[in-house]
């Protein structure tokens, strides 16, 4: 299926373009290596179970930073959703494309999407948030809420961690992460408009030396349909 390119603004910073155009030529060189290091993905399994007993069926979900398609998309499609997987790095994309050859697909950044509402009954950010800046994380989630249905859901995971746009050696290649406290997280949440339905803590050791062993937060939070939290 051809990939969509979202539109960039026209008054482009160039400091975050070029910013994220290291963050996505880092991704393509990691490639497939990412899920041989992160094989065991129990806790996002079980957190995209949870979305989908919320769900009906047709539900439109954004995949918002979807990787290789592994193993999110293929189980949201494969329980009937109409699945858009969004990515800032193309070489992911095409994994995603062979991993989960049913759903639409969009290179660029989640911050350029059409600031729409309505388009989406769900959006899944499994461990792509953490790629931005902790005030860019707070438009992000704030342009989520924006693009669901009134009372749609928003399930993402994030590692804990008191960091905010910090480089970091990540298998073999260099990324910038942030990270947040879970009581922060929590907060955040509830400032750009969400209630916290579920949540799960896990603990993860990668299988390599080149990743380091991390707490995983998994959230489950429904948009409370209040504008007030959405400018």
């Amino acid at each position: 299926m051809a990939v969509q390119r979202l539109a960039a603004p026209a008054q482009r910073d160039l400091l975050w373009l070029d910013r994220e155009t290291a963050q996505a030529n880092a991704y393509d060189e990691i490639g497939s290596r990412y899920d041989e290091a992160f094989p065991h993905k129990e806790g996002q399994l079980a957190c995209a179970e949870r979305l989908l007993e919320r769900l009906r069926p047709g539900a439109r979900v954004l995949d918002a930073g979807a990787g290789t398609g592994l193993p999110t998309a293929r189980q949201l499609i494969a329980a009937g959703c109409e699945v858009t997987c969004l990515d800032l790095a193309p070489g992911m994309l095409e994994l995603a494309q062979r991993n989960a050859p049913g759903a639409k697909f969009v290179l660029g950044d989640l911050l350029d999407l059409p600031d729409e509402p309505g388009q989406y009954e769900a959006v899944v950010a499994f461990f792509s948030l953490l790629h931005l800046p902790r005030a860019r994380v707070r438009t992000a989630m704030k342009l989520i809420g924006r693009i669901l249905v009134p009372g749609g859901y928003f399930a993402l995971a994030m590692v804990e961690a008191d960091v905010d746009d910090v480089p970091i050696p990540f298998l073999g290649s260099r990324i910038r992460v942030t990270g947040f406290l879970r009581d922060d997280l929590r907060a955040l949440l509830r400032e750009t408009g969400f209630e916290i339905a579920h949540e799960e803590v896990v603990s993860y050791a990668p299988e390599t030396s080149t990743a380091q062993p991390e707490i995983q937060l998994f959230l489950l939070c429904r948009q409370t349909a209040d504008p007030e939290h959405w400018g």
